[in-house]
């Protein structure tokens, strides 16, 4: 196995990311020969890990997109919105609330947009993204010592490695329904609940429930029957084995912050599924 190298910071936090599991995740990825494909980017650690000279990164969440392509094309401005935010529950709420304005966020700039999405995930609690049934985001204000909103260092280094990337808003099949033989695809969907009271899959107003595993896994196993290499995370769950029967799955350890309670923060097992 490779050793990881030294490698791009994420921008963002983000509940379920896979920055602390990058040591097992990495030596597992091959040399890429065509396209690195993420379909639900998230934080998009690995990208960041392995700075591809091509890459497609897809998400459904508008906001998390416009923020990642304002990152790529307009960081210098994007900054200088950053530097009018401040640490402060009432003006967090203030800012969380602009979603239920007449008009919503498309009242917005989407430089704005970007700096809103990035003040509340480095404020709100845990780096959790959740939305309700209209799409309102929910996540209540997150108590931190000192918490850094904008690191310009960071964001600059993000923007130079996100300068070879197509970065879309699609519906994952319609990603993978575009994959080349010589791409690499690594998959970190929303994970299926391991218990009633880990449910985290409104990530957006549509969620991701059965079927969408489901559908996810009909892409893998076509893959695998077609040489196509891909590496995917989720959670371990007998669903998750009986949809990914006769793929390379692995039992790895992850600590998950998601909990309010330290008690609560303890590791679990998620699985690495792959045809490698």
């Amino acid at each position: 196995m490779k050793a990881l190298r030294q490698s791009v910071s994420p921008f963002l936090k983000w509940a379920g990311g896979k920055r602390q599991l990058l040591p097992e995740i990495y030596p597992r990825i091959p040399i890429i020969k065509g396209r690195y494909i993420e379909p639900f980017m998230g934080a998009a650690a690995v990208f960041f890990s392995l700075a591809p000279k091509r890459s497609w990164l897809n998400d459904i969440n508008d906001e998390l997109v416009n923020c990642f392509c304002v990152v790529r094309d307009e960081v210098d401005e994007l900054l200088k919105r950053l530097s009018n935010y401040y640490y402060d529950k009432d003006f967090y709420n203030e800012i969380r609330k602009l979603d239920r304005q007449e008009g919503g966020l498309l009242k917005l700039d989407p430089i704005e947009r970007a700096a809103r999405f990035i003040f509340l995930n480095r404020t709100g609690f845990n780096g959790l993204y959740r939305v309700n049934v209209k799409g309102h985001f929910n996540v209540p204000f997150g108590r931190y010592k000192n918490p850094e909103i904008a690191n310009s260092g960071r964001l600059k280094a993000c923007h130079d490695t996100l300068q070879n990337s197509k970065i879309t808003q699609f519906h994952f099949r319609d990603v993978l329904s575009q994959v080349r033989q010589d791409d690499f695809v690594y998959l970190d969907p929303p994970y299926h609940p391991v218990s009633p009271t880990s449910n985290f899959t409104n990530y957006d107003k549509i969620g991701f429930g059965r079927d969408e595993q489901s559908e996810l896994a009909e892409f893998l196993h076509y893959f695998n029957k077609k040489n196509i290499l891909f590496l995917a995370s989720n959670a371990s769950h007998p669903l998750i084995y009986e949809l990914y029967e006769g793929l390379s799955i692995t039992e790895i350890p992850a600590r998950r912050s998601i909990n309010s309670k330290s008690e609560g923060r303890v590791s679990i097992p998620e699985l690495l599924i792959s045809n490698l």
